[in-house]
């Protein structure tokens, strides 16, 4: 009789085999110590999304998962030409180096994935597929669904507890991330990319008054930016974007983001979180990232931790190179949440190198 380890092996070279065809469609990612599974979860409209299940070569029996969260932007989380930025490099990393199997989602509408296009899909249909295929773990025999860190990276660190019940997961990672309203967030945004654009003082804060007015209009009461500039042509010139949306996604998508409850979301973690920020990040600011810890600290003291990398940007890099510290410090962390049990030890009793 075949051995459990023999059977998960046997399992996991017929998952890959069946995906055997669909790789065989378009250029795939290769790595030195992992295969990849392909795979598909379903949301609730429907919508067939890609699911990349990588497991370590040469391991036996169930391994811990690192879950990803994807950014706020279209790009595909799957990287067939390599590391090309720093989230891919980050993401392809851990994948080839930590020893542990890996999710992965594709939104809908981005690469394989069905639905309607990325950029006029709206912020729940993306919400499901995480939520699906975390649910989707327990299939395969060789991931230890009961191991599980979940790694946000941009904007998906801000709303990372959401795909997953906190109680089912050992720790969040939240990298470059948000934990206030994106009200809140756009208008700090607003004031830095102004000030680094050479405006003065004075024209600043007459755009700010102007912008506080329009943010409202447009993430609060659900108007397009298209629909309020019609309204009011005073603002055109503050106006840089589409009217039908911002960033490559449509208004339908911040206005969900904008009703979200981060505050709620998070002080009703009570597992350990790394909230991690670059010094240089000029998207997401240090308000945005540390009121995660302190939300979490605030209702479960020490349970978060707050690490900035001097000089890193929101990309990940330092001096336009990827900071490689990052797998260190996110693979050291992890081990030591999984090696600390389902409960886990405060993070704020480890010790990692912060940086004020």
């Amino acid at each position: 009789m075949p051995s459990r380890a023999t059977a998960i092996f046997s399992c996991f070279a017929l998952l890959v085999a069946s995906s055997t065809h669909a790789q065989q469609t378009r250029p795939r990612e290769h790595f030195q110590n992992a295969d990849v599974v392909y795979d598909w979860v379903a949301n609730s409209r429907g919508d067939e999304l890609r699911t990349f299940i990588s497991h370590p070569r040469n391991a036996s029996g169930k391994v811990p998962v690192l879950f990803f969260v994807g950014w706020l932007s279209c790009d595909s989380i799957e990287s067939p030409e390599g590391g090309t930025d720093g989230f891919s490099a980050l993401v392809l990393r851990l994948i080839d180096q930590s020893g542990y199997a890996t999710v992965r989602t594709e939104k809908p509408g981005v690469g394989e994935s069905q639905g309607t296009p990325c950029d006029q899909a709206d912020f729940a249909a993306e919400l499901e597929g995480y939520q699906a295929a975390f649910r989707s773990m327990s299939k395969y025999a060789f991931l230890d669904a009961d191991r599980a860190i979940v790694i946000g990276l941009s904007n998906g660190g801000g709303f990372a507890p959401l795909v997953a019940p906190p109680h089912a997961v050992r720790g969040f990672v939240a990298a470059g991330a948000w934990g206030r309203t994106w009200y809140e967030h756009m208008l700090e945004n607003e004031r830095v990319r102004l000030t680094n654009a050479g405006k003065s003082a004075a024209e600043v804060n007459d755009a700010m008054k102007a912008f506080a007015e329009f943010y409202d209009l447009y993430l609060i009461q659900g108007q397009t930016p298209g629909q309020i500039l019609s309204q009011h042509a005073q603002w055109r010139n503050l106006w840089y974007d589409a009217p039908g949306g911002q960033y490559g996604r449509p208004a339908a998508f911040y206005q969900q983001l904008q009703a979200l409850n981060l505050g709620e979301v998070w002080q009703n973690v009570d597992r350990p979180v790394l909230v991690i920020r670059g010094s240089k990040d000029t998207v997401m600011s240090r308000a945005d990232s540390s009121a995660i810890a302190e939300t979490v600290n605030r209702a479960h003291p020490g349970r978060a931790r707050y690490l900035e990398v001097q000089g890193m940007t929101h990309g990940l890099t330092v001096e336009k190179k990827f900071q490689a510290e990052m797998v260190t410090i996110i693979l050291n962390w992890a081990k030591e949440q999984l090696a600390a049990g389902k409960t886990g030890t405060p993070s704020s009793q480890r010790s990692l190198p912060i940086s004020d």
